[in-house]
């Protein structure tokens, strides 16, 4: 009952996103079978020593370091919320670290590639689904934006006259973020075109499928992935490589880190700071090509 008092408190009070409560959910549910199936008790009644049995149990099961602290954050906030309503005494996690993360830098594609792509005139052509297809490459990589925002979009939602798009970010949280002139027209004529089609549901959602419904995840993932395969051999080629590649542009032409936290709807600098090493790393790639010492 107590994990279900606190889904029920993150998804009302705290208004997270359906995506992330079915997250905590199956964090949640997966500990309650352990400790149920292994100690005979209830979530409540843990402590840091069932904890730490439950963190090796899930390292002799081969679940990553990634899936581990998110597990792990998971159950403090769980606890966190159980010792504010007085159901606990102390947060059996205060004890308990999680194991090390190693470091992985942001996986982008090259801006060259993508002018490539999205300039050259080889990969799409002038029918609905095509220009479609281009501008939801070039709205992520414009803006930066999440796959969820994306899916959110409505035509409402683009202020044409200052040149901005309207974006719900994560925990409902808004922010303008300004696009070109050249995005500004692509969108006009995808609009137009998208009005023309006889679509039975004359949708506001700013991206349809060929059918005129709205698009979904696996969509749009599919849209990005087929072409990106046409410029990139890197094994990822999601939208969450383009919003990559849009901050790691930003900073290699010197866009102040707490600009892009802020169009990248980042809660913390820490989160932006992931892509300085990005930067740092092309530096010493032109450094070893460019200096006569290197």
């Amino acid at each position: 009952m107590s994990v279900e008092s606190f889904l029920t408190y993150i998804q009302h009070e705290k208004r997270y996103s359906p995506h992330t409560v079915l997250a905590y959910r199956t964090d949640l549910v997966h500990f309650t079978d352990y400790i149920l199936d292994t100690y005979e008790l209830a979530p409540e009644e843990a402590r840091h020593v069932h904890i730490r049995d439950y963190i090796v149990r899930l390292m002799d099961e081969q679940i990553g370091a990634n899936s581990i602290g998110r597990k792990l954050s998971s159950l403090r906030s769980f606890y966190k919320f159980l010792h504010r309503r007085k159901i606990i005494t102390g947060s059996p996690m205060a004890m308990i670290k999680a194991p090390k993360v190693p470091v992985r830098l942001p996986v982008f594609v090259d801006d060259e590639k993508l002018d490539y792509l999205l300039d050259s005139g080889e990969f799409f052509d002038d029918t609905f689904p095509s220009i479609r297809d281009k501008l939801v490459i070039e709205v992520l990589f414009g803006t930066g934006m999440r796959l969820a925002e994306l899916l959110g979009l409505k035509v409402t939602d683009i202020d044409f006259y200052e040149e901005t798009i309207r974006v719900l970010g994560k925990r409902k949280k808004e922010r303008i973020i300004p696009v070109t002139k050249q995005l500004v027209v692509q969108l006009k004529t995808y609009i137009e075109l998208k009005s023309l089609q006889n679509f039975n549901n004359k949708s506001e959602d700013l991206f349809v499928t060929n059918k005129g419904t709205a698009v979904y995840p696996l969509f749009i993932y599919k849209i990005v992935n087929s072409y990106l395969t046409y410029i990139s051999t890197q094994d990822k080629k999601s939208p969450h490589v383009l919003r990559h590649s849009y901050a790691t542009s930003l900073l290699n032409r010197g866009a102040d880190l707490n600009a892009i936290k802020e169009l990248l709807g980042h809660a913390s600098l820490a989160a932006t700071q992931v892509y300085t090493h990005n930067s740092i790393e092309r530096l010493k790639t032109i450094y070893k090509q460019a200096h006569p010492k290197a």
